[in-house]
């Protein structure tokens, strides 16, 4: 491993653990020539590569980026951190590679995404379906909102703790 701040080749490990759920594993090292540490990161390497089918039959090959844009884009001026959009975008490429099917349709992930942003934001949520259904009427947005606000009402205030 070449030093960020030298480029010498020559670092010793001093740290390792297990990261992102045992996913990655994070390495602290120092650099022999120039005593400074850096931190360096292994992941197993995804040799599995996933085709998204789309709507008219096309097959293109599986992004992330997509997956995340989409989600970003749902999410614009919502109270979601960076972290939670990583934090989605991972549980669903998660859930994609472990299908364990080299090809995937594109409803499937919108299906997942739907999934997601419902238990982390509603507005994010309805942002998403309202292009992912492709509503051309505005009593198909409004039966889906009034779905969404009976099933919170139906649940308990967040900072009530369990009772059993």
């Amino acid at each position: 491993m070449r030093c960020p701040f030298c480029d010498v080749d020559d670092d010793k490990v001093i740290d390792s653990r297990a990261t992102d759920g045992g996913r990655s594993i994070r390495r602290r090292r120092v650099c022999l020539s120039c005593d400074k540490r850096f931190t360096t990161y292994e992941k197993v390497e995804e040799k599995v590569s996933l085709l998204v089918v789309k709507k008219d039959g096309s097959r293109v090959p599986y992004l992330r980026d997509k997956v995340v844009k989409g989600i970003s884009s749902a999410a614009y001026k919502r109270p979601i951190s960076a972290q939670q959009l990583a934090t989605l975008a991972d549980e669903i490429e998660e859930d994609l590679f472990r299908l364990g099917e080299k090809e995937v349709s594109s409803k499937d992930i919108g299906l997942m995404v739907l999934e997601k942003l419902r238990r982390t934001d509603h507005v994010a949520y309805m942002r998403f379906a309202s292009v992912y259904m492709d509503v051309e009427k505005v009593d198909d947005l409004l039966d889906e909102m009034q779905q969404v606000k009976e099933d919170e009402a139906a649940k308990p205030p967040r900072d009530q703790g369990k009772l059993f």
